[in-house]
């Protein structure tokens, strides 16, 4: 495992072990609107909609995707706004969302199909974000990506 993905999974046992609660104890709601932010977020990447993206990212996100550098929200932002990068495919499926208290954890798997200065990437991606509510708002903190079959 390289050391950033380590690092990623830490912080998501972390996050969840210190809020309390557990997954049992979550909310529909919780649930439905966590089902939502999915589908924002999908949508945003496709549309490249970067204040969308700004609006779901926490101010303290930590990205952590194969062959690009680990990027914070201000880093992630300035690829949107460059307008580097356009999906052709973003596909999510095997959603599986668990809340614990003010945190959730949302895995999944993630095809794209992605232009990036005029070179075509597919990627399969097997992904976990980690949400906190705050301030009665669900955003994302942490995203990882990894390749699916790449151990």
């Amino acid at each position: 495992m390289n050391f950033f993905f380590k690092i990623s999974i830490l912080i998501c046992i972390c996050a969840a072990s210190f809020i309390p609660g557990d997954a049992k104890g979550s909310s529909e709601a919780d649930i439905k609107e966590l089902t939502r932010l999915e589908q924002v977020w999908n949508d945003a990447h496709m549309k490249g909609n970067a204040d969308a993206l700004e609006k779901l990212w926490a101010e303290d996100l930590f990205v952590t995707v194969p062959d690009m550098p680990v990027m914070n929200k201000e880093e992630s932002l300035a690829i949107w706004k460059a307008g580097k990068m356009k999906f052709d495919i973003y596909k999510t499926s095997d959603i599986r969302i668990k809340v614990y208290g003010n945190s959730a954890v949302v895995t999944g798997q993630l095809v794209r199909i992605r232009d990036a200065q005029s070179t075509k990437f597919e990627d399969d991606w097997r992904f976990t974000k980690v949400y906190v509510r705050r301030d009665g708002r669900w955003q994302v903190v942490a995203w990882h990506g990894s390749h699916v079959g790449s151990s």
